[in-house]
């Protein structure tokens, strides 16, 4: 307001007050159309589920495994001594003796082929954990798959990973 002028109340609060109530009233009448609509479907689609049976989401899928993925090439190392024991991320603890990989994308439980590509050696591992976290490497494997590769002196490697059998989503192996 500016230094002379005189405060005249006007009309504008009221405006304001019904504009708000209409709106309010339009949004409550959609809702509730939109509830009555609801209200409808479930009768017809539990009348067509009766008629064709679909196993609950991960319940009987869970351990069939899925078409295997694309395979991959890259860079790959192999766990340090010091990870002996801790926990992967599937939840057992890492043994060095066993065929556990590290992988960043695949479903935990995931079988793969890895083969060095410098001498053609593979060995199937099973993804347990996730990393590698060192830039440019596609997976970690136990130094004893690393021993079958024959990368151990190496410590790092060309491989193709090529997934065999990927568990449906959801499932979750432990070990």
């Amino acid at each position: 307001m500016r230094p002379n002028e005189q405060y005249r109340p006007d009309d504008s609060a009221p405006r304001r007050m019904r504009l708000a109530l209409a709106v309010g009233a339009a949004i409550l009448a959609v809702a509730l159309s939109a509830a009555s609509g609801a209200e409808a479907r479930p009768a017809r689609d539990q009348a067509q589920r009766e008629h064709q049976h679909r196993p609950r989401a991960g319940q009987a899928q869970r351990h069939a495994p899925q078409a295997a993925a694309r395979p991959q090439r890259g860079m790959a190392s192999y766990y340090a001594p010091r990870f002996s024991t801790r926990r992967t991320a599937a939840g057992g603890r890492f043994d060095p003796n066993s065929d556990t990989a590290a992988h960043r994308t695949l479903p935990l439980g995931t079988v793969a082929r890895v083969t060095n590509l410098a001498n053609g050696r593979s060995a199937v591992v099973t993804i347990r954990d996730r990393g590698p976290h060192a830039r440019g490497r596609i997976v970690d494997v136990s130094p004893r798959v690393a021993e079958d590769l024959r990368m151990r002196d190496a410590g790092v490697t060309r491989v193709i990973l090529q997934p065999i059998a990927v568990p449906a989503t959801g499932s979750r192996r432990r070990g």
